[in-house]
This record gives structure tokens, C-alpha cells and sequence, in this order.
């Protein structure tokens, strides 16, 4: 039996593995939003959904006019 798993799922566990994996470091930039779609092959709303659960999760921050960014531990407890 597979286990389906929504496309903003599936794209917050892949980002939350590679923060987790050090792979994306606190500070690193995510890629855009059209990069993310592209690389998950899916459409702008699962994307989106995807960054809410991570930003209510405190990983990741938005910043206006630069992009979103993986938070360090300690930026993520202020």
C-alpha cells in the first residue's frame, strides 16, 4: 500500500530533510518560488503551502524583497 502524500507535503518534508541534513544551511536562501515549482513540478499553491508550514514551523523566514532563508537555531526561538 502506498502512502499519498499532497504536493505542499511532500515539498515541506523534502526542505525540512535538507535543513535537518545541513544541506540548506541557517542563512542559506531557498530557491525561488519558480524554482521550487519547476523542481517539484507542481503549481504555485502547493508551494506556497508548503513555505507557510515551514515559516508556522520556524525554519525558514520570508524577507521583504530578498527571498526566504533557513533560520539558525537561535533566530529560531527569538
Amino acid at each position: 500500500m502506498s502512502t499519498y502524500k499532497p504536493d505542499y507535503q511532500r515539498i515541506a518534508d523534502d526542505l525540512r530533510e535538507q535543513i535537518a541534513s545541513q544541506k540548506l544551511k541557517p542563512g542559506d536562501k531557498l530557491p525561488s518560488k519558480r524554482e521550487l515549482r519547476e523542481a517539484y513540478g507542481t503549481s504555485a499553491q502547493p508551494v506556497d503551502a508548503a513555505l507557510f508550514l515551514l515559516r508556522a514551523e520556524g525554519l525558514i523566514e520570508g524577507r521583504q524583497g530578498k527571498g526566504t532563508f533557513v533560520l539558525g537555531a537561535r533566530e529560531q526561538h527569538e
